[in-house]
């Protein structure tokens, strides 16, 4: 079983509460807009990261990160993008290659609106974390914490932090 802590939307910003959570997980993936490595590299020092690009990060960044980051957690295939949209409303980037060949667990950033969702058509679950940054329009600072278990993906808790 691994402990996940899904996070998006830094925009550069790390604090100790966000450390905090990251200390009690096993890995912390990263839906895109970055906006720092500073972000990642505090990151890094304490958990194994997976990640991927955001429309606000610069060309250092991309770099270092995917627009897409698809691998295998335990049993479940996981696909993380930072654009990709909502179930029956995907973003013309990933709208094609999701329906030919689904992942279970479908991940995106972007929207600074905290979602997940089933997508009953492609047999996948949908996540996105919402905002965990001080910079965007949304009032409450958002991430979430699960696990994977073979091929079962369960326990997941929203943490919301105060207004910013």
């Amino acid at each position: 079983m691994i402990k996940i802590l899904l996070l998006s939307d830094t925009h550069s910003y790390i604090d100790d509460d966000i450390l905090k959570y990251i200390k009690q997980v096993d890995e912390v993936w990263h839906a895109g807009d970055i906006g720092d490595l500073k972000v990642t590299d505090a990151i890094k020092k304490l958990k194994p990261l997976r990640g991927v690009y955001g429309n606000i990060d610069d060309a250092q960044i991309r770099l270092e990160f995917p627009e897409h980051n698809r691998f295998m957690c335990e049993g479940v295939d996981v696909w993380i993008t930072h654009i990709g949209g909502y179930p029956k409303a995907y973003n013309i980037r990933v709208r094609d290659k999701i329906k030919q060949n689904p992942p279970k667990l479908f991940i995106c950033g972007h929207s600074h609106i905290l979602k997940v969702m089933p997508d009953k058509k492609l047999n996948l679950l949908h996540m996105n974390p919402g905002a965990v940054g001080k910079h965007g329009f949304h009032k409450t600072r958002t991430m979430l914490r699960f696990t994977i278990d073979g091929n079962k993906i369960d326990n997941l808790e929203v943490i919301e932090f105060n207004k910013r």
